[in-house]
């Protein structure tokens, strides 16, 4: 198959006109990937936490030690330092509330920050 000689090349241009519309396409679902993967990553500490500090004589801080440990050991340290657990009633029932804050930078390493507010409860045990 023979082609034209003013198709010759055009090869490059349409590539390039492909590459702007895929590259950020991409970027994209990465970022969306990247959010979602440390949003359920503190919603799973922050329960785990509240979980740990609803044991029969437990406190708060043992919820907050355990919801910082598997934030850290997870994500990063800096995620970690927003974390913080306290008794509360929900509906007339004791239950302890864990709550992780994280800033997911929109571009992965840098640029404007997505905000990630997770909140866990668990029913504090009482001594029968």
């Amino acid at each position: 198959m023979s082609t034209s000689r003013d198709e010759r090349g055009a090869s490059v241009p349409e590539f390039v006109l492909v590459l702007l519309v895929l590259i950020p396409l991409v970027f994209g679902v990465a970022q969306v990937a990247l959010v979602l993967h440390v949003r359920n990553t503190l919603t799973a500490a922050a329960a785990d936490g509240a979980r740990a500090g609803a044991v029969l004589d437990a406190d708060p801080g043992t919820a907050e030690h355990r919801a910082r440990q598997i934030v850290s050991t997870t994500l990063a340290e800096r995620f970690a330092e927003s974390v913080d657990a306290r008794l509360t009633a929900v509906d007339g029932v004791r239950v302890v509330q864990v709550r992780a804050v994280g800033e997911v930078p929109a571009l992965g390493l840098w640029g404007p920050a997505v905000r990630v507010d997770v909140v866990g409860h668990a029913v504090v045990q009482e001594a029968p």
